[in-house]
């Protein structure tokens, strides 16, 4: 487990108030930006679903989707924090294997619960899945990916 450390130069609060502001706005960016992902995502598995399948309209739908919300992540929510390409890079691949493996056990369970679920069905629970997904892809991408350099020196003393 994780301890803080404290040296007589460091506070163990933040005191800067625009880091609060910046937490805000980042939230609200990213609520837009997943907002509108979430909403052509379904748009995409509702059109591609009966031509090629639940599991695989969920897919493509998240494949064609993801790069662009994290480059609008990069550029509009976080945007004036650096970050390494190719841990976005690396990002964007873990942010698909998530999302895929998590819509194909959502859309799996409810194949199990449910008989012959309606394409609505599946489209509302992985709208639910995504909600639930989206505050743990916030959280890696506001402390991970785009993290300040502070942040980061303060995880590696906090390690």
């Amino acid at each position: 487990m994780a301890t803080l450390r404290c040296a007589p130069d460091r506070r163990l609060l933040a005191t800067d108030p625009d880091r609060h502001h910046e937490l805000g706005a980042h939230a609200a960016w990213y609520v837009v930006a997943g907002v509108v992902t979430t909403g052509v995502q379904a748009v995409l598995f509702l059109l591609l679903r009966d031509q090629l399948g639940s599991q695989v309209a969920n897919l493509v739908a998240i494949a064609l989707t993801t790069v662009g919300n994290t480059e609008f992540h990069r550029r509009v929510t976080f945007a004036g924090r650096e970050s390494n390409a190719g841990k976005r890079h690396l990002q964007d691949l873990l942010t698909f294997a998530f999302y895929a493996g998590y819509g194909s056990a959502v859309l799996a369970i409810l194949d199990a619960v449910v008989d012959r679920p309606t394409s609505w069905e599946e489209t509302g629970t992985l709208l639910l899945a995504s909600l639930v997904g989206g505050f743990v892809r916030f959280a890696v991408l506001r402390w991970w990916v785009f993290a300040h350099r502070s942040e980061r020196a303060t995880a590696a003393h906090t390690g």
